[in-house]
């Protein structure tokens, strides 16, 4: 366990970049940071409606999110995680069951792609998953395709999380994110030791078609609209239901020893460093092996506790889990890790290898404050996008 200890005067003169950056809106309990997304109903709203519009053209716009790493280092043995506590789980919900398989692997319906807009402006996605909550309304993702450490911006906008997503259609629907949960070092220093996070979403929204109404209607109607030719319609919605109910939610496990075997799953699209692109990052990929104990020798990313992975996959795989026990019948585990970077082991310019940030005591200290957080809908009873 690493604590990152500043002299008086950089504590102070972050403190005060933290408060004019966030402008007050982060909050933090202990190890905990939570912020705001979606605050209220009538936010969730325009949050799909911008997704969802022109069907789903934004969607299929993005492209997968290029993390803060300037380029692919090979991982070195450095630090090395330190167990908190006693290892401890927390069991699978549903059993997620899937059409789709790729390399004799069941692929659970629990991953799908966070969407968001970056500080830039992109249209942006990366890899997540559906996990256990008492709401079942809670994903799992990497702390940065959350939080924008190029701007410093509290959380990414319009963030929304599509399981099974696929070329601009989202099967079970579309939740929006209401509330993230990272931890404080992350939050406040970029500590990619802690480069996971926890959002709690909305229920899922679906549209089903378009119905033309008069110009009265129209005008009233909070959900998304077109207007041409003198006619007017409105895009129907429904209520998809709580996205626990809908594709289950993997387990949690923390404080595990290495050498365990896991798979990890995600949606790989960059280029290799040498410029080879194997990927499209259209269908899911999945990796299996033993985790190391291996950290990357990456001092301006403050890395000295992450695991890894043997994996020859490329960005657009951040944020997917790493899943210990993973049964491929129930295709339920337990996440024990999310994809943070990517590395170079034999220096041929292709990635081999992938790191997680190391789930200890206080990963479940985050994950415990956001899996007890109700959400609520966004989608009235006469399929009205609530204001």
């Amino acid at each position: 366990m690493k604590r990152i200890l500043l002299p008086a005067g950089g504590a102070l003169l972050a403190t005060g970049l933290l408060a004019a950056g966030l402008s007050g809106t982060a909050q933090a309990d202990g190890d905990v940071s939570h912020d705001p997304m979606a605050r209220n109903t009538s936010e969730a709203s325009s949050v799909a409606s911008f997704w969802l519009a022109s069907n789903g053209a934004a969607l299929r716009s993005a492209t997968q999110y290029t993390w803060d790493s300037k380029e692919v280092r090979k991982v070195v043995s450095k630090g090395g995680y330190s167990p908190d506590g006693r290892p401890g789980t927390t069991a699978p919900t549903g059993q997620t069951k899937s059409g789709a398989t790729g390399q004799n692997v069941n692929l659970p319906k629990t991953i799908g792609k966070v969407f968001f807009v970056d500080g830039s402006g992109k249209f942006r996605w990366c890899s997540a998953t559906s996990i256990q909550s008492n709401y079942r309304n809670l994903v799992s993702t990497a702390g940065h395709c959350v939080y924008d450490t190029d701007s410093n911006s509290a959380t990414l906008d319009n963030w929304v999380f599509v399981p099974g997503y696929y070329q601009g259609k989202a099967p079970w629907g579309i939740y929006v994110g209401k509330q993230a949960f990272t931890h404080y070092d992350f939050d406040t220093y970029e500590d990619y030791d802690r480069d996971y996070a926890f959002v709690t979403v909305y229920n899922g929204i679906q549209f089903n078609g378009v119905k033309q109404v008069d110009r009265k209607d129209y005008q009233r109607f909070s959900g998304p609209k077109r207007s041409w030719g003198g006619h007017y319609y409105i895009l129907l919605s429904k209520d998809a239901g709580r996205l626990g109910d809908n594709v289950g939610g993997q387990g949690f496990a923390w404080n595990q020893s290495t050498g365990k075997s896991v798979r990890a799953f995600g949606y790989p699209a960059a280029p290799h460093p040498d410029g080879n692109k194997p990927y499209s990052g259209v269908t899911p990929k999945n990796c299996y092996g033993k985790t190391t104990s291996k950290a990357v020798g990456a001092s301006w990313l403050k890395i000295e506790e992450h695991i890894g992975l043997k994996c020859a996959v490329t960005p657009g795989y951040d944020g997917g889990p790493w899943l210990l026990n993973y049964s491929n019948g129930k295709r339920l585990g337990y996440v024990n890790g999310v994809t943070s970077t990517f590395a170079d082991q034999d220096g041929n310019d292709r990635i081999d290898y992938i790191t997680s940030p190391y789930f200890d005591g206080e990963t479940a200290s985050v994950y415990n404050a956001a899996k007890n957080v109700w959400s609520g809908k966004i989608v009235g009873p006469n399929g009205e996008l609530y204001k």
